[in-house]
């Protein structure tokens, strides 16, 4: 809240930045990590933007997090978020990885991908 200004009288400058409010310029795949107990950036938030492009036609993976906030701490969860976004990104550029991640899962590969790590 300091970052940015007090609210509710810096409420257009909230609104100026927010990505929720600027999804619609968005035209780039996206890669979502969300976790579920999230109360910065609620589960809805993502769902909106994955929405927004998925209806863009954009490229995107929406990946969900059970359990966790907003922000990844442990280990586990680190690496499985590392491990994703180099995925999305072999994708993305058309690469094969040198090992087989087997992480993830992709559908159609331009809609939503959830997933519970392990």
């Amino acid at each position: 809240m300091h970052l940015v200004g007090p609210y509710p009288e810096a409420r257009d400058t909230y609104l100026q930045r927010s990505p929720l409010h600027s999804v619609d310029k968005l035209a780039c795949p996206a890669i979502l990590l969300q976790g579920l107990e999230d109360k910065v950036v609620p589960p809805n938030q993502a769902m909106l933007m994955v929405d927004t492009l998925r209806k863009k036609g954009i490229k995107a993976v929406h990946i969900e997090f059970e359990g966790k906030q907003h922000g990844f701490r442990q280990a586990k969860n680190i690496v499985h978020t590392l491990e994703a976004q180099f995925y999305f990104f072999c994708n993305i550029l058309s690469f094969e990885p040198a090992d087989d991640i087997g992480l993830v899962e992709l559908f159609n590969y331009e809609y939503v991908l959830s997933f519970s790590p392990m």
